[in-house]
């Protein structure tokens, strides 16, 4: 069933456990999401993102996610993940995403507050959700070299834009990670108790499970993952290349190892049996 991020959060923060956000920028990887989910009865958030929209324009893709999610047996959010302008997020809504995320972390403070409250107001309308990003979560390529949120720059941020989920920049990063991360767990805590939202926390794909333990447990309530998905993806190719496989039979391979991947994440981040 399709869901907004309001009717799966609120429900992980308060019993402390976390919702993965798996992109998705074809049909095998929704596919391989949504089985998943439902063999371990979890809810899920598939979508895609800005950036990634080379690899799966928006209008070919959102018709096959939205109705996936409608047809699940379990509660599914259909996220549009770090929306870089306002006419994408628009777009996306438009097109039956149930959740968008307007990410203005580079823009000028006063800036990013104005134009994450008129998508904020627009999604609301349409009875979607939003999420907004204070910090910034750099790519994991170029270093972990974050601006860490505070709590006090969390709190003034989530009262003025009005978001629905807040994604912090605690020590996390996008892509293959260069060094081993460390987080800043005491700052979470801090947020957490600062801030009445559910929080966030990109770059999922590389952390340890000691990291995801100790995070889900100082507040994050969503886990954004995608990574990881292309890498077991990758290696499913490889696999059914050096078999001589056809590309069919190569494609069912790839679907079983992004979903085996995407179950590891759901039981580590404590939402099976939770749909």
């Amino acid at each position: 069933m399709l869901v907004n991020l309001n009717e799966i959060l609120k429900k992980a923060r308060k019993e402390r456990y976390a919702v993965g956000l798996f992109n998705t920028t074809d049909t095998d990887m929704l596919q391989a999401a949504i089985e998943a989910a439902e063999e371990l009865s979890s809810p899920v958030i598939v979508g895609t993102a800005e950036v990634l929209l080379p690899y799966g324009e928006l209008k070919l893709i959102a018709p096959s996610v939205v109705a996936a999610a409608k047809r699940a047996k379990v509660p599914v959010a259909v996220h549009y993940d770090h929306g870089l302008t306002y006419e994408r997020c628009v777009e996306a809504l438009k097109l039956g995403f149930s959740s968008v995320m307007f990410d203005g972390s580079v823009k000028p403070y006063a800036e990013n507050i104005a134009e994450t409250r008129e998508i904020v107001k627009l999604a609301h309308a349409m009875g979607a959700t939003v999420e907004g990003e204070i910090g910034h979560v750099g790519d994991a390529a170029e270093g972990l070299s974050s601006m860490y949120t505070t709590a006090e720059e969390a709190k003034a941020y989530a009262d003025a834009a009005g978001v629905d989920a807040l994604a912090v920049a605690i020590g996390s990063a996008h892509g293959v990670y260069k060094k081993k991360p460390m987080l800043n767990i005491a700052r979470l805590k801090e947020i957490a108790a600062a801030v009445d939202l559910p929080l966030v926390l990109h770059g999922g794909s590389g952390l340890s499970d000691d990291d995801f333990a100790q995070s889900i447990a100082g507040g994050i309530a969503k886990v954004n993952v995608f990574t990881d998905l292309c890498l077991a993806g990758e290696a499913a190719m490889k696999e059914g290349t050096e078999k001589n496989l056809g590309y069919l039979e190569t494609r069912n391979l790839k679907v079983k190892a992004i979903k085996e991947a995407v179950k590891t994440k759901i039981r580590l981040f404590g939402c099976a049996g939770k749909a």
